[in-house]
């Protein structure tokens, strides 16, 4: 089963300092049909204008993954006086029993495009932590490169939640398959591009809920289309 959520039936905010797309309930927007899929919460689609961010707020019980598409970001934290992140970045920010940090556009001139995705932690109060490392594109070109999961395996950063979170650049010519297992769900995001998913053509900020068991089959189009696979518990 594979239910499509299309990028023009996100929720969207455009504030003039951020323009962002929201595939599920986030914020002021709000659909009862759409408050996440499994253990995933939140896909934010932004675009900071330069010398903005996010000031300083908190998160508690909450794994959050930022995901650079373009640009860069600095991130503020109590222990960390400014980590900057560019294209191919990831970070973990695992919130647990409370942080307060900021995101900033430290550029004077362009925009940072990134993904803003939240998990729901399988145990509540953990103590805060962050992490941060690279994956080229070389690393994710034709093939699922692995870059969050439970065990931190592969290099991977590390979460706390069953879940395992795999990032790929696919171009014309390329095909993947990947089978759930039985007590699996699947969500699949194009972060950029287009991507074929069982003969269906998916292009940049389109989603799609696949259900437990599923065997999917990945194809590149026309230029690099970059994908994001969630594999979640069932």
């Amino acid at each position: 089963m594979i239910t499509l959520r299309k990028a023009t039936d996100r929720g969207h905010a455009d504030h003039g300092w951020l323009d962002t797309y929201h595939s599920f309930s986030f914020a002021d927007y709000y659909d009862r049909e759409q408050m996440g899929w499994s253990v995933l919460r939140v896909i934010n689609d932004d675009r900071v204008a330069p010398g903005k961010g996010f000031g300083t707020h908190g998160h508690r019980d909450m794994e959050i993954i930022t995901y650079v598409l373009d640009g860069s970001c600095s991130t503020r934290t109590a222990w960390a006086t400014a980590r900057s992140s560019k294209r191919g970045d990831v970070q973990r920010m695992s919130a647990g029993k409370g942080v307060m940090h900021s995101e900033f556009n430290p550029s004077a001139d362009k925009p940072v495009h990134l993904l803003q995705i939240w998990i729901v932690p399988e145990v509540n109060g953990v103590r805060p932590s962050y992490e941060q490392t690279h994956f080229a594109d070389a690393d994710k070109r034709g093939r699922l490169r692995l870059i969050a999961s439970k065990d931190g395996r592969e290099g991977s950063v590390t979460i706390h939640q069953d879940a395992s979170v795999h990032a790929a650049v696919l171009a014309a010519g390329d095909a993947l398959d990947f089978a759930l297992a039985a007590s699996r769900v699947a969500y699949l995001h194009v972060a950029r591009g287009a991507v074929m998913l069982d003969g269906m053509r998916l292009e940049a900020g389109d989603g799609a809920k696949i259900g437990a068991g599923h065997r999917l089959k990945l194809e590149g189009c026309e230029g690099a289309g970059e994908i994001l696979l969630f594999d979640l518990p069932g």
